[in-house]
């Protein structure tokens, strides 16, 4: 099918979508897998919002004319949760490569510019969900790597060597690419180097995860506090100590799928934050809740 056939159709199911009850915004995306076209094989995406949920299905494959057509249903909810948790980095590419075909009360719009305008706060949660994935990942090499399991090190260290690459071009402001790698090789040739010796060097397996190691525990320290700044927000906004419970339903931190007491424990070790120990309980003399504070 030429793409003018292919227009035509789109057009068709937009107009059919978009009067669907609640439907407030609609986005077509052609080919919304340029990098793997042989594996999904898509050839369009509709991406529904909705003002509440629905009780159509939130994912459809269809086959129309001969093409694949994906429907992909949210609520405004949803995918301000999907931008701000970056839960799924191609809802981002979607959304500025696509078309918005319909836009109740500017929705699409004011998401679109968020996105690109990059708003500090969206930067700062993007920041603690890349950092910690980083940190838990690394840890979990080192450990594999300790215990002679090196083939689930070296899964591992890749993962926290993607992680390094996502966090690196979010604090220059930058939307990680589903191909982040050739993304890396433009924008900082010196992790890409990394992810290089990792996969074509002809030392020993354990040798080169111990080299990749050595430069992402250093980016452990070095990154703590930057990466962390979102938690320093928190725990700024008033004197009195923050419980962990507290940090964890802070609005700021409203659908992080973070371990905050991993992330605690690093800046607290660091010296970043200040532990204190309080009676949670008059009853209970013996136990004291750890609370969190930043040191003066």
């Amino acid at each position: 099918m030429g793409d003018n056939r292919l227009e035509l159709m789109k057009k068709h199911v937009s107009s059919m979508l978009q009067f669907e009850e609640g439907v407030i915004g609609l986005v077509s995306v052609s080919h919304p897998y340029p990098f793997h076209p042989q594996i999904d094989g898509l050839d369009l995406l509709l991406l529904v919002i909705t003002s509440s949920a629905c009780s159509r299905p939130s994912i459809e494959h269809l086959r129309m004319e001969g093409q694949r057509v994906m429907i992909r249903r949210t609520t405004c909810v949803g995918l301000e949760q999907w931008v701000s948790n970056g839960s799924d980095g191609r809802i981002i590419e979607w959304l500025l490569r696509g078309d918005v075909v319909f836009d109740k009360e500017s929705f699409l719009e004011q998401i679109k510019a968020r996105i690109s305008q990059f708003p500090d706060e969206l930067m700062k949660r993007k920041l603690l969900v890349e950092y910690e994935a980083f940190l838990k990942s690394c840890l979990q090499a080192k450990k594999n790597l300790s215990d002679g399991f090196q083939f689930d090190a070296h899964n591992d260290i890749i993962k926290t060597l993607n992680h390094y690459a996502h966090m690196e071009l979010l604090e220059a402001g930058l939307h990680p690419e589903p191909s982040v790698w050739r993304q890396m090789r433009r924008f900082h040739p010196g992790i890409y180097k990394l992810y290089e010796e990792l996969t074509t060097s002809p030392e020993t397996l354990e040798q080169r995860i111990q080299l990749v190691l050595l430069a992402c525990e250093f980016s452990i320290m070095s990154k703590m506090r930057s990466c962390s700044s979102l938690i320093f927000h928190i725990l700024e906004s008033r004197e009195e100590p923050w419980s962990i419970m507290e940090l964890a339903s802070h609005p700021s931190m409203n659908g992080l799928h973070v371990d905050l007491t991993l992330i605690l424990q690093k800046l607290v070790q660091r010296g970043y934050v200040r532990e204190v120990a309080v009676m949670a309980d008059p009853r209970e003399s013996d136990a004291l809740e750890l609370r969190y504070k930043l040191p003066r």
